[in-house]
C-alpha cells in the first residue's frame, strides 16, 4: 500500500485508505485536508510531484487547482456586495461601459456569475490568455451566443475575467491581488492567482493521461472535441511558467490544502 503522510482523526481513517488507493492504482501523487465545523480532521499527502516519480509529494506542494479558481473569483465578487459596492442585478455596463457592445447591455452582474452571460467559449489564441487588457477587451467586443438570462452554459473559461474586470473597475486592483489582500491574506490560505516565481519549487505539474503527453487537449466527458469556436488547451499549456504568472481567474489558480498544524492522530 502507499505510504501516506500526515495526520487524522480515527474517525476519518477511510479518507487516506482512499487516497492510498488512489495512488496503489496509478495516480502519481495528491493531498487531502478535511475541516469539520472549522476543526482539522483529516491532513494527508502521498506519492511523488512529478511524472518520473523522482520528487516526492510534500506537505506544501502547490497544484493548478483549475475550476476551483472559480469559486475563489466569486467570493470576491460576494465580499463587494455585501460591502455595498456591487450590485448583483445592475447591467455589467455600469461597472465596465465597454461591456454594452454588440447587445451586452442587458447583460446583468448576476449572468455572469451564473454562467447564463452567453459568452462560454474563448476564441482567441492561448497567448493572449496571459495579457489581461487583451483578453478583457476581445470578451468587451463579443456578441453573446444567446439571449442573456435565458440559458445556462458553462464559462469554463472566461467566467473570471468577466468577473474579474468588473472587481477590478470597482477596486482598482486585479482579481489576484483583491484575493489576496481581502480572503487568502487575512485567512492565511496558501492560495495564488498569478502564483510568483518563489513557488515554483513547491510546483506540481499537471500529469497527462496513461499513453498521452502533454499536448493532450481534455474535453467534456461524451464530447470528442471543442466546438470549432473554442480554442484548445493543452496539458502543456496548463504547466507552461505563463499560464502559472499570469490571471487567469477561472482556471489557473494554484493552492495547497487549507491546512492547521493542531490536527492529531
Amino acid at each position: 500500500m502507499a505510504d501516506i503522510q500526515g495526520s487524522y482523526d480515527d474517525l476519518f481513517t477511510a479518507v487516506p485508505g482512499a487516497l492510498a488507493a488512489l495512488l496503489d492504482e496509478g495516480d502519481v501523487g495528491g493531498s487531502v485536508a478535511v475541516f469539520v465545523d472549522g476543526e482539522p480532521v483529516v491532513d494527508v499527502w502521498g506519492g511523488f510531484a512529478d511524472a518520473e516519480r523522482t520528487a516526492p509529494w510534500q506537505r506544501d506542494t502547490i497544484v493548478n487547482v483549475f475550476s476551483v479558481t472559480k469559486t475563489m473569483t466569486a467570493l470576491c465578487a460576494l465580499v463587494l456586495a455585501d460591502r455595498g459596492e456591487l450590485d448583483p442585478a445592475a447591467p455589467v455596463a455600469r461597472y465596465w461601459p465597454e461591456f454594452a457592445a454588440a447587445g451586452k447591455d442587458g447583460v446583468l452582474v448576476r449572468h455572469l456569475l451564473a454562467h447564463t452571460a452567453g459568452l462560454p467559449d474563448w476564441d482567441g489564441p492561448v497567448e493572449e490568455l496571459y495579457d489581461w487588457p487583451s483578453a478583457t477587451a476581445r470578451l468587451a467586443a463579443m456578441a453573446p451566443r444567446w439571449e442573456p438570462g435565458s440559458a445556462a452554459g458553462y464559462h469554463s473559461l472566461t467566467q473570471g475575467y468577466l468577473v474579474g474586470e468588473v472587481l477590478r473597475r470597482i477596486t482598482g486592483r486585479s482579481v489576484g491581488a483583491f484575493f489576496a489582500d481581502e480572503v487568502a491574506g487575512p485567512l492565511g490560505a496558501d492560495f495564488h492567482m498569478g502564483l510568483s516565481a518563489e513557488h515554483d519549487h513547491r510546483v506540481a505539474p499537471a500529469v497527462p493521461p496513461p499513453s498521452r503527453d502533454e499536448d493532450y487537449t481534455a474535453s467534456a466527458p461524451g464530447r470528442d472535441a471543442a466546438p470549432a469556436s473554442a480554442t484548445a488547451f493543452r496539458v502543456r499549456d496548463g504547466n507552461s511558467v505563463a499560464w502559472r504568472r499570469a490571471q487567469i481567474p477561472a482556471r489557473a489558480g494554484s493552492a495547497t490544502p487549507v491546512r492547521s498544524p493542531s490536527c492529531s492522530r
